[in-house]
């Protein structure tokens, strides 16, 4: 299968400043060449400056038309050597008309997302012009259904090179660690779990004090009066009165202390954490204004994957579909709170040979089930049919 791809690429030296995306492509790329597909990309397309620019803007009116008109004459000039169009597109970044024109030339269009049950109540209207729908999440899936919208049900797309597949590692026997970047639910549980005995190191974004650079944005009454009706489109009325509620709740209720805290890691120090850790954490909650924080909203997320993938022994929360991925207790620990959080890292601290059982049986079991081109192989034939 001939892919041609746009999973935010960028064209630029540094990256645009968004949250870190240019992991998308790594894996998407050498996940579809393990396959034994091949991808082709639009040259010079920088698909991931379509989430710089705020929605109605002419810079992103601007962005739309250059990208998409060039897309389009490139799949004209290249119609044999493309058998699929497969996206990772926001709804600001779709171009209906263009999406309609490349399906009438006969090549089926795929779209990936991996936050619908957190960003959306309802399917974007602009995800609809898309043949499949690829979705991660257990709990998109009704959400779908209800919309009656060609969609498939496959993991998070994750790739681990080969070494990282193998070999012995060389386990902290008593190193408990959570990778990954600061938010208010993520510190009450941590936090939490550390008052009750837990020695857990934490590594990510925001949790060592950083150099801040103000930076001030002069918005008209007009631009903020249409943020706001674009946040209610997206969120709704109950998302518009949650957000301003939590304005007003206390701090977190508990603090990550400095001495359980390590600089961020860079990508090889991840795999060496990730593997070494003698238990390796993963948090599933997330913040969302469909939810308070008191009730928080949880789902699978794409360490679910990485982390088996890379032989850890992986303790994480509890969300539905999990058991779907994954045989809990055998391959992969789950916890519903700090609670059980503490007394499931203890036990299995306790335990080595449970430990490497668990390490073995959860990377086979990624590998072999929920591997890109697995996934690959499930979407052409559900395509191809």
């Amino acid at each position: 299968m001939k892919i041609l791809l746009s999973f935010l690429q960028d064209t630029g030296q540094q990256p645009h400043n968004i949250p870190a995306y240019r992991f998308w492509q790594h894996y998407i790329k050498n996940g579809i060449e393990e396959a034994g597909m091949q991808w082709l990309e639009v040259p010079d397309a920088d698909w991931a400056e379509g989430l710089v620019h705020s929605q109605g803007s002419h810079e992103l009116t601007s962005w739309s038309d250059e990208i998409w008109d060039k897309t389009l004459l490139y799949i004209k000039e290249n119609r044999k050597k493309i058998g699929v169009f497969l996206c990772y597109l926001y709804p600001q970044q779709i171009n209906e008309a263009v999406i309609a024109e490349i399906k009438r030339l006969g090549i089926p269009c795929i779209n990936f997302y991996c936050d619908n049950v957190r960003h959306f109540t309802k399917v974007p209207r602009e995800f609809k012009v898309f043949d499949w729908l690829w979705v991660p999440e257990y709990e998109a899936l009704d959400m779908y259904r209800r919309a009656g919208i060609n969609h498939i049900h496959l993991p998070m797309p994750m790739w681990v090179e080969r070494t990282h597949r193998e070999g012995v590692i060389h386990e902290h026997p008593n190193l408990v660690t959570f990778i990954g970047s600061k938010d208010v639910l993520r510190q009450n549980l941590l936090g939490e779990a550390i008052s009750k005995g837990l020695d857990i190191t934490v590594r990510g974004a925001g949790w060592l004090p950083e150099a801040k650079t103000q930076t001030v944005i002069q918005n008209s009454l007009s631009q903020k009066i249409a943020n706001q009706f674009s946040f209610i489109q997206q969120h709704g009325l109950k998302g518009y009165a949650i957000r301003n509620l939590q304005q007003f709740n206390q701090p977190a209720a508990y603090a990550v202390d400095d001495t359980h805290i390590e600089a961020k890691p860079d990508h090889q120090e991840y795999i060496q954490f990730t593997q070494s850790s003698a238990v390796t954490l993963g948090i599933n909650r997330v913040p969302t204004f469909k939810r308070f924080d008191t009730n928080p909203l949880t789902y699978s997320r794409l360490r679910d994957i990485e982390a088996p993938m890379l032989g850890a022994c992986y303790l994480t929360e509890y969300c539905e579909g999990l058991d779907l991925l994954y045989e809990p207790e055998k391959e992969i620990c789950t916890y519903r709170t700090a609670d059980e959080l503490v007394q499931q890292a203890n036990r299995l601290l306790k335990d080595k040979a449970r430990r490497d059982a668990l390490r073995a049986a959860g990377q086979k079991r990624a590998l072999a089930e929920h591997s890109i081109p697995a996934s690959l192989q499930k979407l052409k034939a559900a395509i191809f049919k």
